[in-house]
């Protein structure tokens, strides 16, 4: 660490008042993240330090590397009282550092909402998107602070009707994050369509679970009335997304609460939970739908089994799994068999170890 950024990070305000540098300070660029005196200083709240470097001429609009400027350090740490001289002495409320990323945006992230007021005040424009087409609301969904989301729709009530690039909601970013008081308010408050889906078909039922966060996958079924057969542009149903991540307690979820079919089909490809577990290598997750009583011999559309799924994959637990629960080989469309798709030879061994089973 330079002395001068150490200074600066200290607030060790005699070495700039009375360095033998004189003044080369100003023009300190820091060599991995291009910060000014004036971005450190404003990071960690060193006011003292922030009006020094205003004084000597430092811009309030000098950028590092990240396109960041001081404005964006302050609002992204808490730092109130310099975002609050910050904007007085004229720094642009509205500045977009890389991504185009606002103050307001990154004062989203953190649960401080005299930030965002300061801001607001000021003009800070809630509409902004990054290049993700995120707006402030979207962000404050993700972070889970239900007052923050109040404090934006206070000053614009629509804010939350807003999609990203690829359509994802508020509601959406919420219910992936596992923000379960977030997802309660922004039902209960906000008019989103029940099942509002992405640009992939995906509901944000669907991102609680695969995400393994059954409380606010609950919140969305009583509150929200959500589908738990709803089907994405794949034709996959939340009981194949659980099994393709690997979400055993949201398996269990879906398949008791709802007493969903341990083989559903997606519409597509035919494929069942086993298939879609068996191509990911979830083995704790064909494990237990065998145990559950999956059929292991149903084919997909082209005529494979999860048995073909897996050993394509090279996913021998999973190979494994199938063979000592009854899994038989067969051709599928394309006149291949389960065995013949073996490349790895871990998967080529437990195909000859239970060769005998193999018909």
């Amino acid at each position: 660490m330079s002395r001068v950024y150490k200074a600066a990070q200290t607030n060790d305000e005699n070495f700039f008042r009375f360095d033998n540098g004189a003044d080369t300070y100003l023009s300190y660029a820091h060599e991995k993240s291009g910060d000014s005196v004036l971005h450190i200083a404003s990071r960690y709240g060193h006011l003292n330090l922030v009006s020094l470097f205003l004084e000597k001429g430092v811009s309030p609009e000098i950028v590092n590397l990240d396109g960041k400027r001081p404005l964006h350090e302050a609002a992204q740490n808490g730092q109130i009282d310099i975002v609050k001289y910050l904007l007085d002495y004229g720094a642009i409320v509205d500045c977009l550092k890389r991504a185009d990323w606002t103050p307001l945006m990154l004062a989203c992230t953190k649960n401080g909402p005299e930030v965002i007021r300061a801001l607001l005040q000021k003009g800070a424009d809630l509409a902004l998107r990054n290049k993700d087409g995120w707006n402030s609301f979207h962000i404050a969904a993700r972070e889970g602070s239900v007052e923050i989301l109040q404090l934006l729709l206070h000053h614009d009530d629509q804010l939350w009707n807003t999609v990203s690039k690829n359509g994802r909601t508020p509601l959406h970013t919420a219910a992936l994050h596992g923000c379960t008081d977030v997802v309660r308010f922004l039902v209960g408050s906000c008019d989103y369509p029940c099942d509002v889906v992405d640009s992939c078909g995906t509901t944000p039922l669907m991102d609680a679970l695969r995400a393994g966060h059954v409380d606010t996958a609950q919140v969305l079924v009583d509150l929200h009335k959500a589908d738990v057969q709803k089907e994405d542009k794949l034709g996959r149903q939340p009981v194949h997304l659980v099994s393709e991540a690997g979400e055993l307690e949201a398996l269990d979820f879906l398949l008791d609460t709802f007493h969903l079919s341990v083989d559903t089909r997606t519409t597509s490809t035919h494929c069942t939970p086993l298939h879609v577990a068996a191509k990911e290598g979830q083995d704790a997750i064909v494990g237990h739908l065998l145990r559950r009583g999956a059929d292991v011999h149903l084919l997909d559309t082209s005529l494979r089994s999860a048995l073909h799924i897996a050993s394509g994959g090279q996913h021998a637990g999973c190979v494994e799994l199938l063979l000592k629960h009854g899994a038989g080989d067969s051709q599928d469309k394309h006149g291949q068999t389960a065995r013949h798709m073996a490349r790895k030879d871990g998967v080529k061994q437990v195909f000859r170890k239970y060769l005998d089973h193999i018909t």
